[in-house]
Formats: C-alpha cells, sequence, structure tokens
C-alpha cells in the first residue's frame, strides 16, 4: 500500500484500504469501527467548490472535525464571505457526511477565524496551481 493510500481502522486496530465504489468512481468504505476523521475527509473530498473546481480539503476550506457518537461535527470557512456557492458547497457537504454508514446527526459550522486564504491549500494542489 502506498503512503497516500486511505485506509479505515478496524475495531482491532487494523488499518485496511478503502475501496472504490464501482457505480460512482467514489471511495466509499464498510463502517468496520466507527466514523473517523480520515472517514469524514474522504467524503468531504467528493465536494467541490464549483468556482474553481478542486475539493473542499485540498483547498483547506475544512478547519475541523469533531465526531460524538456517531455524530459528525464540520467547522468549516468558504474563500470570502462573499462566495456565491457557499450555500451550495456546505449542502453538498453535509450532504456526502449523510451518506456515510452510520452517521447520525451532521452539523456544518460556517467559521471566519483564522479567515481563508491561498496558504490553506494543499502544498501539492498550490504547486499545480502556480503558487
Amino acid at each position: 500500500m502506498t503512503d497516500d493510500a486511505i485506509t479505515v481502522g478496524t475495531p482491532d486496530g487494523e488499518q485496511v484500504p478503502a475501496t472504490p465504489s464501482p457505480e460512482s468512481g467514489a471511495t466509499t468504505t464498510t463502517n468496520l469501527g466507527g466514523i473517523t476523521p480520515d472517514l469524514v475527509k474522504l467524503a468531504l473530498r467528493r465536494v467541490k467548490d464549483p468556482d474553481v473546481n478542486l475539493n473542499i480539503i485540498d483547498m483547506g476550506l475544512i478547519y475541523d472535525v469533531r465526531i460524538t457518537g456517531n455524530d459528525v461535527t464540520v467547522d468549516m470557512s468558504l474563500t470570502s464571505p462573499a462566495c456565491p456557492s457557499g450555500p451550495e458547497i456546505m449542502k453538498d457537504a453535509e450532504e456526502q457526511l449523510k451518506t456515510l454508514e452510520g452517521v447520525g446527526k451532521v452539523e456544518i459550522n460556517l467559521v471566519w477565524s483564522p479567515p481563508w486564504g491561498p496558504d490553506r491549500i494543499e502544498p501539492r494542489v498550490r504547486t499545480y496551481l502556480g503558487f
């Protein structure tokens, strides 16, 4: 398995690879050990900012993921307070998290501190974009 492979922890601590869903091409996993931050981030990678066509994880828009039991709370920001795609992005994020097996309540909090900036973009993506 490569270093950048996405895995899910089993209840006994073993890491198993997430597998692609043949129908959608998206990565799905079986809820082996409950909801994990990695599983949440994997689901959020399917959410794109339509203005730049990059996922919200690589864009650095996700600030925090908290899991209490099966409930998931995500703190996220947008590229600007005037982002016209904000409601769509937040709705997509909530919908993607609700597709995860075993997820209970999903709460998406919009935060502005610290303000988002290009320095929050994943370094490999920043390089690709020429930043």
